[in-house]
């Protein structure tokens, strides 16, 4: 803006997006004291920020996610930043992302794909930074027999081999 022939500067937002780690450092202690953790924070190049968390154990409650909001809102100054705010939980029909959703997951049902197309059902016994053990069912030609068998199996799957792992839900 041009005021008598000299320049006057505009005061305006920041046109940086938020960074994802210094979200992650001013609000995992505060997610972490309500028993979550952080599943995802996603910033747009608008600074549109979903911010995902879960319970440790049982399910996030919606005191957990005003309580996650209010702290974020006062982090992080919105005239300052001028984002918007979603706080969020893990939906029941995602895939798993974190290694503590994996570890809160075993002994439960899932949904498993693996890259090449190949879909599994079964339980998840067991989950680290490598990879999952997943106990499932598979009909199998056994020489011999004319009918396939249903046979269990244990197998570890590596992340590198996994596209996907959802609760497997059921209605009954």
């Amino acid at each position: 803006m041009w005021d008598r022939g000299r320049k006057v500067p505009i005061p305006c937002f920041k046109e940086v997006p938020m960074n994802e780690k210094d979200i992650l450092e001013k609000m995992t202690p505060v997610v972490e004291s309500r028993g979550c953790f952080v599943v995802e924070v996603e910033v747009s190049p608008d600074n549109d920020i979903t911010f995902t968390i879960e319970k440790s154990e049982g399910a996030v409650e919606m005191e957990d996610c005003i309580a996650v909001n209010n702290a974020f809102l006062d982090a992080f100054d919105r005239d300052v930043e001028d984002y918007s705010l979603t706080v969020t939980s893990a939906g029941l029909d995602q895939p798993l992302k974190v290694e503590a959703q994996f570890r809160k997951a075993i002994g439960t049902e899932v949904s498993v794909s693996l890259k090449g197309g190949r879909r599994l059902k079964g339980t998840l016994t067991a989950a680290d930074q490598e990879g999952i053990r997943l106990r499932y069912t598979a009909s199998e030609a056994v020489e011999g027999k004319k009918k396939k068998v249903t046979v269990e199996h244990e197998d570890d799957f590596p992340f590198t081999q996994v596209n996907s792992v959802i609760p497997y839900i059921e209605f009954k």
